[in-house]
Protein backbone atom coordinates (compact mmCIF):
# COMPACT_ATOMS: atom_id res chain seq x y z
CA UNK A 1 0.00 0.00 0.00
CA UNK A 2 1.34 3.67 -1.29
CA UNK A 3 2.44 6.05 1.78
CA UNK A 4 -0.25 8.99 2.05
CA UNK A 5 1.23 11.96 2.83
CA UNK A 6 -0.50 14.49 4.05
CA UNK A 7 -1.29 17.95 3.35
CA UNK A 8 -0.03 21.12 4.46
CA UNK A 9 -2.46 22.73 6.21
CA UNK A 10 -4.29 26.12 5.58
CA UNK A 11 -5.36 27.10 2.37
CA UNK A 12 -3.58 25.23 0.37
CA UNK A 13 -5.28 22.03 2.06
CA UNK A 14 -8.41 22.84 0.02
CA UNK A 15 -7.15 22.73 -3.65
CA UNK A 16 -6.61 19.86 -5.60
CA UNK A 17 -3.66 18.14 -5.88
CA UNK A 18 -0.46 20.15 -7.78
CA UNK A 19 -2.57 23.22 -7.11
CA UNK A 20 -0.21 26.04 -5.73
CA UNK A 21 -0.88 28.74 -3.76
CA UNK A 22 1.74 32.36 -2.91
CA UNK A 23 0.19 34.58 -0.41
CA UNK A 24 2.52 37.66 1.52
CA UNK A 25 4.75 40.30 0.90
CA UNK A 26 7.95 38.38 -0.07
CA UNK A 27 6.18 35.25 -1.98
CA UNK A 28 2.86 37.00 -3.82
CA UNK A 29 3.73 41.35 -3.79
CA UNK A 30 7.51 41.02 -4.27
CA UNK A 31 7.65 38.45 -7.04
CA UNK A 32 5.14 40.06 -8.91
CA UNK A 33 7.04 43.44 -8.78
CA UNK A 34 10.21 41.74 -9.63
CA UNK A 35 8.21 40.42 -12.79
CA UNK A 36 7.35 43.74 -13.56
CA UNK A 37 10.48 45.40 -12.81
CA UNK A 38 12.70 42.83 -15.37
CA UNK A 39 10.13 43.32 -18.03
CA UNK A 40 9.88 47.12 -17.76
CA UNK A 41 13.94 47.26 -17.89
CA UNK A 42 13.91 45.29 -21.13
CA UNK A 43 11.91 47.24 -23.10
CA UNK A 44 13.18 50.72 -21.45
CA UNK A 45 16.43 50.70 -23.77
CA UNK A 46 14.01 50.88 -26.45
CA UNK A 47 12.43 54.14 -25.70
CA UNK A 48 13.31 56.89 -27.66
CA UNK A 49 15.23 57.91 -31.09
CA UNK A 50 18.71 56.07 -29.63
CA UNK A 51 16.57 53.04 -28.20
CA UNK A 52 18.18 49.42 -29.18
CA UNK A 53 16.22 47.06 -31.80
CA UNK A 54 15.39 43.99 -30.13
CA UNK A 55 15.40 40.43 -32.42
CA UNK A 56 12.43 38.34 -31.44
CA UNK A 57 11.46 34.88 -33.03
CA UNK A 58 7.75 34.15 -32.35
CA UNK A 59 6.13 30.86 -32.24
CA UNK A 60 5.86 30.49 -35.92
CA UNK A 61 9.25 31.48 -36.03
CA UNK A 62 8.80 35.14 -37.99
CA UNK A 63 11.50 36.94 -37.13
CA UNK A 64 11.49 40.98 -35.85
CA UNK A 65 14.04 43.45 -35.82
CA UNK A 66 12.28 46.51 -33.76
CA UNK A 67 12.30 48.92 -31.33
CA UNK A 68 8.21 49.22 -31.28
CA UNK A 69 7.22 48.28 -28.16
CA UNK A 70 3.84 47.44 -29.50
CA UNK A 71 5.18 44.70 -31.54
CA UNK A 72 7.34 43.35 -29.16
CA UNK A 73 4.46 42.64 -26.77
CA UNK A 74 2.79 41.35 -29.55
CA UNK A 75 5.05 38.88 -30.49
CA UNK A 76 6.27 37.80 -27.03
CA UNK A 77 4.32 34.68 -25.35
CA UNK A 78 4.60 36.44 -21.79
CA UNK A 79 2.99 34.01 -19.59
CA UNK A 80 3.13 35.75 -15.80
CA UNK A 81 0.36 36.94 -14.63
CA UNK A 82 1.32 40.31 -13.24
CA UNK A 83 3.45 41.07 -16.65
CA UNK A 84 0.65 39.98 -18.45
CA UNK A 85 -1.29 42.90 -16.65
CA UNK A 86 1.10 45.31 -17.96
CA UNK A 87 0.95 44.38 -21.65
CA UNK A 88 -2.99 44.14 -21.29
CA UNK A 89 -2.60 48.49 -20.10
CA UNK A 90 -0.26 48.98 -23.26
CA UNK A 91 -2.43 47.20 -25.42
CA UNK A 92 -5.32 49.41 -24.21
CA UNK A 93 -3.15 52.31 -25.31
CA UNK A 94 -2.48 51.16 -27.99
CA UNK A 95 -6.18 50.69 -29.26
CA UNK A 96 -6.90 54.58 -27.47
CA UNK A 97 -4.23 56.33 -28.81
CA UNK A 98 -2.24 54.22 -31.49
CA UNK A 99 1.03 55.05 -29.66
CA UNK A 100 3.20 55.59 -26.65
CA UNK A 101 2.91 51.78 -25.58
CA UNK A 102 6.61 51.67 -24.58
CA UNK A 103 5.54 54.51 -22.18
CA UNK A 104 2.74 52.70 -19.86
CA UNK A 105 4.94 49.93 -19.63
CA UNK A 106 8.35 51.70 -18.70
CA UNK A 107 6.17 53.86 -16.48
CA UNK A 108 4.23 51.17 -14.88
CA UNK A 109 7.56 49.41 -14.30
CA UNK A 110 8.85 52.31 -12.37
CA UNK A 111 6.31 52.85 -9.95
CA UNK A 112 6.22 49.24 -8.81
CA UNK A 113 10.09 49.71 -8.26
CA UNK A 114 9.73 52.57 -6.41
CA UNK A 115 6.64 51.33 -4.87
CA UNK A 116 9.09 48.11 -3.58
CA UNK A 117 11.39 50.47 -1.09
CA UNK A 118 8.15 51.92 0.35
CA UNK A 119 6.95 48.56 1.13
CA UNK A 120 9.84 47.57 2.28
CA UNK A 121 9.78 50.61 4.84
CA UNK A 122 6.58 48.89 6.22
CA UNK A 123 3.80 51.35 4.00
CA UNK A 124 1.09 49.34 3.03
CA UNK A 125 0.19 48.89 -0.40
CA UNK A 126 -3.50 50.16 0.31
CA UNK A 127 -1.43 53.63 1.22
CA UNK A 128 0.50 53.43 -2.17
CA UNK A 129 -2.00 53.07 -4.39
CA UNK A 130 -4.03 55.77 -2.57
CA UNK A 131 -1.20 57.77 -2.97
CA UNK A 132 -0.60 57.34 -6.50
CA UNK A 133 -4.20 58.05 -7.31
CA UNK A 134 -3.97 61.28 -6.15
CA UNK A 135 -0.76 62.17 -7.77
CA UNK A 136 -2.09 61.05 -11.10
CA UNK A 137 -5.43 63.27 -10.53
CA UNK A 138 -2.70 66.42 -9.89
CA UNK A 139 -0.52 65.28 -12.39
CA UNK A 140 -4.03 65.13 -14.76
CA UNK A 141 -5.07 68.84 -13.23
CA UNK A 142 -1.26 70.32 -14.22
CA UNK A 143 -1.06 68.64 -17.71
CA UNK A 144 -3.68 71.45 -19.61
CA UNK A 145 -1.43 74.16 -18.02
CA UNK A 146 1.74 72.72 -19.51
CA UNK A 147 0.62 72.97 -23.32
CA UNK A 148 3.19 74.77 -25.53
CA UNK A 149 1.83 73.67 -29.05
CA UNK A 150 -1.88 73.49 -30.72
CA UNK A 151 -3.19 72.92 -33.86
CA UNK A 152 -6.38 74.27 -35.27
CA UNK A 153 -6.38 73.72 -38.42
CA UNK A 154 -4.92 70.33 -39.25
CA UNK A 155 -5.79 70.78 -43.46
CA UNK A 156 -2.39 72.73 -43.48
CA UNK A 157 0.66 70.53 -44.26
CA UNK A 158 3.65 72.22 -42.42
CA UNK A 159 2.13 72.56 -38.54
CA UNK A 160 1.23 68.77 -39.32
CA UNK A 161 4.30 67.90 -40.18
CA UNK A 162 5.80 69.54 -37.06
CA UNK A 163 3.75 67.66 -35.10
CA UNK A 164 4.41 64.23 -36.39
CA UNK A 165 7.92 65.18 -36.80
CA UNK A 166 9.03 63.69 -32.86
CA UNK A 167 6.48 60.64 -33.29
CA UNK A 168 8.56 59.51 -36.29
CA UNK A 169 11.86 60.28 -34.95
CA UNK A 170 11.27 58.57 -31.95
CA UNK A 171 11.65 55.20 -34.39
CA UNK A 172 13.27 56.72 -37.06
CA UNK A 173 16.14 58.84 -36.53
CA UNK A 174 17.42 60.57 -39.54
CA UNK A 175 14.73 59.76 -41.62
CA UNK A 176 11.60 61.87 -39.83
CA UNK A 177 11.42 65.22 -42.48
CA UNK A 178 11.15 62.77 -45.55
CA UNK A 179 8.63 60.22 -43.49
CA UNK A 180 6.73 63.37 -41.58
CA UNK A 181 6.04 64.83 -44.50
CA UNK A 182 4.95 61.64 -46.83
CA UNK A 183 2.73 60.65 -43.73
CA UNK A 184 1.23 64.50 -42.99
CA UNK A 185 0.10 64.67 -47.40
CA UNK A 186 -1.31 61.16 -47.24
CA UNK A 187 -3.30 62.01 -43.84
CA UNK A 188 -4.21 65.70 -45.66
CA UNK A 189 -5.34 64.41 -49.16
CA UNK A 190 -7.64 62.11 -47.42
CA UNK A 191 -9.25 64.32 -44.79
CA UNK A 192 -12.87 64.48 -45.23
CA UNK A 193 -14.80 67.56 -44.84
CA UNK A 194 -17.51 66.11 -42.52
CA UNK A 195 -17.03 63.21 -40.95
CA UNK A 196 -14.12 61.86 -38.67
CA UNK A 197 -10.63 60.46 -40.24
CA UNK A 198 -10.44 56.84 -40.44
CA UNK A 199 -6.89 55.13 -39.69
CA UNK A 200 -7.79 52.52 -42.17
CA UNK A 201 -7.96 54.76 -45.01
CA UNK A 202 -4.21 55.21 -45.12
CA UNK A 203 -2.81 51.88 -46.83
CA UNK A 204 1.03 50.86 -46.85
CA UNK A 205 2.29 48.85 -50.32
CA UNK A 206 5.85 47.41 -49.25
CA UNK A 207 7.94 46.89 -52.50
CA UNK A 208 11.23 45.50 -52.02
CA UNK A 209 14.19 47.12 -53.97
CA UNK A 210 15.74 50.88 -53.89
CA UNK A 211 15.65 53.03 -50.95
CA UNK A 212 13.58 54.55 -48.30
CA UNK A 213 13.33 57.94 -50.34
CA UNK A 214 12.41 56.33 -53.33
CA UNK A 215 9.02 56.04 -51.51
CA UNK A 216 5.88 57.94 -52.27
CA UNK A 217 2.35 58.63 -51.67
CA UNK A 218 -0.08 57.36 -54.42
CA UNK A 219 -3.84 59.12 -54.06
CA UNK A 220 -5.71 55.59 -54.44
CA UNK A 221 -4.81 51.96 -54.33
CA UNK A 222 -2.25 50.03 -55.17
CA UNK A 223 -1.99 46.60 -55.58
CA UNK A 224 0.59 44.05 -55.76
CA UNK A 225 -0.70 42.16 -58.75
CA UNK A 226 -0.51 41.64 -62.74
CA UNK A 227 -3.34 42.21 -64.98
CA UNK A 228 -5.29 39.43 -66.35
CA UNK A 229 -5.86 40.57 -69.87
CA UNK A 230 -4.20 41.93 -72.05
CA UNK A 231 -5.52 45.76 -72.09
CA UNK A 232 -2.64 47.01 -69.13
CA UNK A 233 -3.73 50.95 -68.88
CA UNK A 234 -7.27 52.88 -69.17
CA UNK A 235 -7.94 56.52 -68.60
CA UNK A 236 -11.10 57.87 -67.06
CA UNK A 237 -12.35 54.20 -65.93
CA UNK A 238 -15.29 53.41 -65.50
CA UNK A 239 -15.36 50.07 -63.09
CA UNK A 240 -17.80 46.82 -62.61
CA UNK A 241 -17.11 45.08 -59.15
CA UNK A 242 -17.86 41.63 -59.06
CA UNK A 243 -17.28 39.35 -55.96
CA UNK A 244 -17.90 36.02 -57.75
CA UNK A 245 -15.51 34.58 -60.53
CA UNK A 246 -16.24 35.75 -64.39
CA UNK A 247 -16.75 32.87 -65.93
CA UNK A 248 -19.10 30.59 -67.53
CA UNK A 249 -21.52 29.92 -64.80
CA UNK A 250 -22.46 26.79 -63.09
CA UNK A 251 -26.30 25.87 -62.87
CA UNK A 252 -27.11 25.70 -58.93
CA UNK A 253 -28.76 21.93 -59.80
CA UNK A 254 -27.19 18.88 -61.33
CA UNK A 255 -28.83 17.67 -64.99
CA UNK A 256 -28.38 15.36 -67.89
CA UNK A 257 -28.13 16.61 -71.16
CA UNK A 258 -28.16 13.88 -73.73
CA UNK A 259 -26.90 14.24 -76.89
CA UNK A 260 -27.48 12.45 -80.01
CA UNK A 261 -25.85 13.95 -82.84
CA UNK A 262 -22.74 16.25 -83.42
CA UNK A 263 -24.08 18.87 -84.81
CA UNK A 264 -26.00 18.84 -81.18
CA UNK A 265 -22.81 18.84 -79.50
CA UNK A 266 -21.44 22.00 -81.49
CA UNK A 267 -24.45 24.12 -80.83
CA UNK A 268 -24.36 23.29 -77.29
CA UNK A 269 -21.36 24.21 -76.42
CA UNK A 270 -21.46 27.48 -79.11
CA UNK A 271 -24.74 28.32 -76.55
CA UNK A 272 -22.57 28.69 -73.97
CA UNK A 273 -20.03 30.62 -75.84
CA UNK A 274 -22.57 33.10 -77.13
CA UNK A 275 -24.23 33.58 -73.34
CA UNK A 276 -20.79 34.56 -71.96
CA UNK A 277 -20.24 36.49 -74.63
CA UNK A 278 -23.85 38.22 -74.40
CA UNK A 279 -23.14 39.06 -70.35
CA UNK A 280 -19.73 40.64 -71.48
CA UNK A 281 -21.48 42.61 -74.46
CA UNK A 282 -23.90 43.99 -71.20
CA UNK A 283 -20.92 44.87 -69.47
CA UNK A 284 -19.33 46.60 -71.75
CA UNK A 285 -22.65 48.82 -72.83
CA UNK A 286 -23.39 49.83 -69.60
CA UNK A 287 -20.11 52.03 -70.25
CA UNK A 288 -17.59 50.06 -68.18
CA UNK A 289 -13.64 50.00 -69.26
CA UNK A 290 -12.60 47.75 -66.39
CA UNK A 291 -13.88 44.40 -64.51
CA UNK A 292 -12.06 43.83 -61.17
CA UNK A 293 -13.50 40.19 -59.42
CA UNK A 294 -12.89 39.03 -56.52
CA UNK A 295 -12.47 35.48 -58.07
CA UNK A 296 -10.94 33.69 -61.10
CA UNK A 297 -10.89 34.48 -64.68
CA UNK A 298 -11.84 32.11 -67.15
CA UNK A 299 -10.24 31.90 -70.21
CA UNK A 300 -12.87 32.29 -72.44
CA UNK A 301 -14.12 35.34 -70.46
CA UNK A 302 -10.83 36.97 -70.59
CA UNK A 303 -11.03 36.31 -74.32
CA UNK A 304 -14.26 38.51 -74.86
CA UNK A 305 -12.81 40.94 -72.53
CA UNK A 306 -10.15 41.38 -74.54
CA UNK A 307 -12.05 41.54 -78.11
CA UNK A 308 -14.44 44.31 -76.36
CA UNK A 309 -10.96 46.37 -75.07
CA UNK A 310 -11.83 45.70 -71.02
CA UNK A 311 -9.12 45.35 -68.52
CA UNK A 312 -9.20 42.71 -65.27
CA UNK A 313 -8.07 42.58 -62.38
CA UNK A 314 -8.66 39.95 -59.98
CA UNK A 315 -8.22 40.82 -56.09
CA UNK A 316 -7.75 37.92 -53.98
CA UNK A 317 -8.94 39.74 -50.76
CA UNK A 318 -12.38 40.42 -50.09
CA UNK A 319 -11.47 43.37 -47.86
CA UNK A 320 -9.16 44.92 -50.60
CA UNK A 321 -12.37 44.85 -52.82
CA UNK A 322 -14.23 46.40 -50.10
CA UNK A 323 -11.82 49.27 -49.92
CA UNK A 324 -11.54 49.45 -53.77
CA UNK A 325 -15.68 49.79 -54.02
CA UNK A 326 -15.02 52.48 -51.50
CA UNK A 327 -12.15 54.42 -53.02
CA UNK A 328 -13.68 54.05 -56.51
CA UNK A 329 -17.39 54.63 -55.34
CA UNK A 330 -18.68 51.25 -56.80
CA UNK A 331 -21.07 48.93 -55.34
CA UNK A 332 -19.53 44.85 -55.57
CA UNK A 333 -21.89 42.82 -57.43
CA UNK A 334 -22.59 39.14 -56.39
CA UNK A 335 -23.58 37.81 -59.78
CA UNK A 336 -21.80 38.30 -63.37
CA UNK A 337 -24.96 41.18 -64.06
CA UNK A 338 -24.73 44.47 -65.96
CA UNK A 339 -24.28 46.93 -63.91
CA UNK A 340 -26.32 50.09 -63.32
CA UNK A 341 -24.83 53.94 -63.64
CA UNK A 342 -25.06 53.92 -59.71
CA UNK A 343 -23.03 51.06 -59.08
CA UNK A 344 -20.03 51.44 -61.53
CA UNK A 345 -17.60 53.05 -59.91
CA UNK A 346 -15.29 55.68 -60.99
CA UNK A 347 -11.04 56.15 -61.17
CA UNK A 348 -9.28 58.86 -63.21
CA UNK A 349 -6.45 56.71 -64.42
CA UNK A 350 -5.86 52.50 -64.03
CA UNK A 351 -2.51 51.20 -65.10
CA UNK A 352 -0.06 48.57 -64.38
CA UNK A 353 3.21 50.12 -63.49
CA UNK A 354 6.85 48.09 -63.03
CA UNK A 355 8.72 49.02 -59.50
CA UNK A 356 11.88 47.10 -59.01
CA UNK A 357 11.49 44.07 -60.50
CA UNK A 358 7.68 44.13 -58.71
CA UNK A 359 4.38 44.64 -60.95
CA UNK A 360 1.81 46.76 -59.11
CA UNK A 361 -1.86 47.73 -60.71
CA UNK A 362 -2.51 51.16 -59.51
CA UNK A 363 -6.18 52.80 -58.94
CA UNK A 364 -5.14 56.35 -59.12
CA UNK A 365 -7.25 59.24 -58.22
CA UNK A 366 -6.01 62.71 -59.53
CA UNK A 367 -8.98 65.07 -58.09
CA UNK A 368 -8.37 66.95 -55.35
CA UNK A 369 -9.92 64.50 -52.17
CA UNK A 370 -9.61 61.10 -52.56
CA UNK A 371 -11.36 58.58 -50.64
CA UNK A 372 -8.39 56.62 -50.03
CA UNK A 373 -4.35 57.16 -50.18
CA UNK A 374 -1.58 54.53 -50.79
CA UNK A 375 2.22 55.02 -48.65
CA UNK A 376 4.52 53.30 -51.50
CA UNK A 377 7.24 52.13 -49.31
CA UNK A 378 10.88 51.46 -51.00
CA UNK A 379 13.26 49.58 -48.49
CA UNK A 380 16.40 46.88 -48.41
CA UNK A 381 15.10 44.34 -46.40
CA UNK A 382 11.23 43.33 -45.60
CA UNK A 383 12.70 43.66 -41.57
CA UNK A 384 12.82 47.31 -42.27
CA UNK A 385 10.26 48.36 -44.01
CA UNK A 386 7.93 46.56 -41.77
CA UNK A 387 8.86 49.16 -39.44
CA UNK A 388 8.77 51.57 -41.71
CA UNK A 389 4.86 50.58 -41.56
CA UNK A 390 4.82 50.80 -37.71
CA UNK A 391 6.34 54.42 -37.75
CA UNK A 392 3.21 55.57 -40.77
CA UNK A 393 0.60 53.76 -38.23
CA UNK A 394 1.92 55.45 -35.23
CA UNK A 395 2.23 58.80 -37.93
CA UNK A 396 -1.10 58.34 -38.94
CA UNK A 397 -2.44 57.68 -35.18
CA UNK A 398 -0.90 60.99 -34.26
CA UNK A 399 -2.57 62.79 -36.63
CA UNK A 400 -5.79 60.89 -35.88
CA UNK A 401 -5.18 62.44 -32.00
CA UNK A 402 -4.69 65.81 -33.33
CA UNK A 403 -8.05 65.82 -35.06
CA UNK A 404 -9.63 65.60 -32.13
CA UNK A 405 -7.15 67.12 -29.68
CA UNK A 406 -4.99 69.72 -31.50
CA UNK A 407 -2.74 70.29 -28.08
CA UNK A 408 0.88 69.36 -27.87
CA UNK A 409 3.44 69.16 -24.78
CA UNK A 410 6.51 69.73 -24.44
CA UNK A 411 8.42 66.54 -25.45
CA UNK A 412 12.12 64.92 -24.34
CA UNK A 413 11.86 64.38 -21.14
CA UNK A 414 10.59 68.37 -20.56
CA UNK A 415 7.15 67.53 -19.44
CA UNK A 416 7.94 64.58 -17.24
CA UNK A 417 10.75 66.96 -14.92
CA UNK A 418 7.97 69.80 -14.98
CA UNK A 419 5.69 67.28 -13.47
CA UNK A 420 7.76 65.79 -11.54
CA UNK A 421 9.07 69.18 -9.85
CA UNK A 422 5.29 70.16 -9.66
CA UNK A 423 4.53 66.86 -7.60
CA UNK A 424 7.02 67.25 -5.31
CA UNK A 425 5.53 70.52 -4.08
CA UNK A 426 2.20 68.93 -3.98
CA UNK A 427 3.44 65.98 -1.86
CA UNK A 428 4.83 69.03 1.11
CA UNK A 429 0.95 69.95 1.36
CA UNK A 430 -0.38 66.04 1.91
CA UNK A 431 -0.42 65.36 5.79
CA UNK A 432 -0.96 61.45 5.54
CA UNK A 433 1.55 58.79 4.22
CA UNK A 434 0.53 59.22 0.71
CA UNK A 435 2.95 62.27 0.68
CA UNK A 436 5.70 59.25 0.39
CA UNK A 437 3.53 57.54 -2.69
CA UNK A 438 3.72 60.94 -4.57
CA UNK A 439 6.97 61.41 -3.71
CA UNK A 440 7.81 57.97 -5.98
CA UNK A 441 5.29 59.00 -8.34
CA UNK A 442 7.67 62.40 -9.01
CA UNK A 443 10.66 60.04 -9.04
CA UNK A 444 9.55 57.71 -11.23
CA UNK A 445 8.47 60.24 -13.64
CA UNK A 446 12.55 61.01 -14.08
CA UNK A 447 13.07 57.51 -15.72
CA UNK A 448 11.91 58.98 -19.16
CA UNK A 449 14.75 61.36 -19.39
CA UNK A 450 17.10 59.26 -17.66
CA UNK A 451 15.94 56.23 -20.19
CA UNK A 452 16.89 58.82 -23.29
CA UNK A 453 20.44 60.32 -21.84
CA UNK A 454 21.24 56.34 -21.39
CA UNK A 455 20.09 55.06 -24.03
CA UNK A 456 21.84 58.17 -25.91
CA UNK A 457 25.40 57.66 -23.80
CA UNK A 458 25.25 60.30 -21.62
CA UNK A 459 25.38 60.74 -17.94
CA UNK A 460 21.57 60.56 -16.54
CA UNK A 461 22.30 61.66 -13.27
CA UNK A 462 23.36 64.77 -14.79
CA UNK A 463 20.95 65.54 -17.34
CA UNK A 464 18.37 64.57 -14.80
CA UNK A 465 20.22 67.51 -12.93
CA UNK A 466 20.45 70.21 -15.55
CA UNK A 467 17.15 69.56 -16.82
CA UNK A 468 15.55 70.40 -12.68
CA UNK A 469 18.02 73.43 -12.48
CA UNK A 470 16.88 74.82 -15.62
CA UNK A 471 12.80 73.63 -14.96
CA UNK A 472 13.45 75.69 -11.62
CA UNK A 473 14.33 79.19 -13.70
CA UNK A 474 10.29 78.44 -15.21
CA UNK A 475 11.56 77.12 -18.62
CA UNK A 476 8.91 74.53 -18.98
CA UNK A 477 9.99 73.91 -22.35
CA UNK A 478 13.70 72.67 -21.69
CA UNK A 479 13.63 68.92 -22.54
CA UNK A 480 17.01 66.97 -23.16
CA UNK A 481 19.10 67.39 -26.34
CA UNK A 482 19.83 64.70 -27.69
CA UNK A 483 21.90 65.31 -30.77
CA UNK A 484 24.66 67.02 -27.87
CA UNK A 485 27.39 64.49 -27.05
CA UNK A 486 27.94 65.91 -23.31
CA UNK A 487 24.58 66.24 -20.90
CA UNK A 488 22.88 69.62 -22.00
CA UNK A 489 19.00 70.58 -22.59
CA UNK A 490 17.64 72.62 -25.27
CA UNK A 491 14.55 74.37 -25.74
CA UNK A 492 12.42 71.44 -27.75
CA UNK A 493 9.64 74.34 -29.20
CA UNK A 494 12.64 75.29 -31.73
CA UNK A 495 13.28 71.69 -32.38
CA UNK A 496 9.59 70.36 -33.04
CA UNK A 497 9.95 67.76 -30.64
CA UNK A 498 6.22 67.62 -29.38
CA UNK A 499 4.01 64.98 -27.65
CA UNK A 500 0.40 64.51 -27.96
CA UNK A 501 -1.68 66.03 -25.65
CA UNK A 502 -4.06 62.68 -25.59
CA UNK A 503 -1.29 60.04 -25.49
CA UNK A 504 0.22 61.11 -22.16
CA UNK A 505 -3.03 61.40 -20.82
CA UNK A 506 -4.04 57.89 -21.38
CA UNK A 507 -0.57 56.67 -20.88
CA UNK A 508 -0.11 57.91 -17.47
CA UNK A 509 -4.30 56.58 -16.77
CA UNK A 510 -3.65 53.06 -17.83
CA UNK A 511 0.24 52.93 -16.61
CA UNK A 512 -1.29 54.17 -13.09
CA UNK A 513 -4.36 51.54 -13.21
CA UNK A 514 -1.95 48.38 -13.85
CA UNK A 515 0.36 49.30 -11.12
CA UNK A 516 -2.29 50.46 -8.49
CA UNK A 517 -4.08 46.59 -9.54
CA UNK A 518 -0.80 44.24 -9.34
CA UNK A 519 -0.01 46.23 -5.92
CA UNK A 520 -3.28 45.17 -4.94
CA UNK A 521 -2.73 41.60 -5.24
CA UNK A 522 -1.88 39.92 -2.12
CA UNK A 523 -2.20 36.48 -3.19
CA UNK A 524 -1.42 34.17 -6.25
CA UNK A 525 -3.51 30.72 -6.21
CA UNK A 526 -2.46 28.46 -9.65
CA UNK A 527 -4.89 25.92 -10.37
CA UNK A 528 -3.90 22.59 -11.23
CA UNK A 529 -4.46 22.42 -14.99
CA UNK A 530 -6.71 19.66 -16.11
CA UNK A 531 -4.94 17.20 -18.05
CA UNK A 532 -1.63 19.66 -18.27
CA UNK A 533 1.95 18.78 -18.00
CA UNK A 534 3.43 17.29 -14.96
CA UNK A 535 6.28 20.31 -13.30
CA UNK A 536 9.43 18.33 -13.84
CA UNK A 537 11.47 16.80 -10.90
CA UNK A 538 13.49 20.19 -9.69
CA UNK A 539 12.48 22.20 -12.13
CA UNK A 540 10.89 25.39 -11.81
CA UNK A 541 7.45 24.98 -9.65
CA UNK A 542 8.18 21.67 -8.59
CA UNK A 543 7.59 20.48 -5.38
CA UNK A 544 11.81 19.34 -4.78
CA UNK A 545 13.01 22.25 -5.66
CA UNK A 546 15.34 23.28 -3.11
Amino acid sequence: MALHVPKAPGFASMLKEGARAYSGLEEAVYRNINACKEFANSVRSAYGPNGMNKMIINHIEKQFVTSDAGTIMRELDVEHPAAKLMIEASQMQEAEAGDGTNFVVVFCGALLEEAEELLRLGVTSSDITEGYEKALQKTLDIMPTLSCHEIKDYRSLVPVRNAIRATVMSKQLGNEDFLADLIAKACISIMPEKTTFNVDNIRVCKILGSGLQMSEVIPGMVFKRFVEGEVTSVTKAKIALYSCPVDIIQTETKGTVLIKSADELKTFSQGEENLLEAQIKAIVDTGATVIVAGAKFGDMALHYMNKYGLMAVRLNSKFDLRRLSKAVGGTVLPRLTPPSTEELGYCDNVYLHELGDTSVTIFKSEGTESRIATVVIRGSTDNYMDDIERVIDDGVNTFKGLTRDGRFLPGAGAVEIELAQQLAEYADTLPGLEQYAVRKFAKALEYFPKALAENSGVNATEVVHQLYLAHKQGKKTEGFDIESEQPATIDVTTKNIFDLYTTKYWGLKYAVGAACTILKVDEIIMAKRAGGPKPRAGGPGSDDES
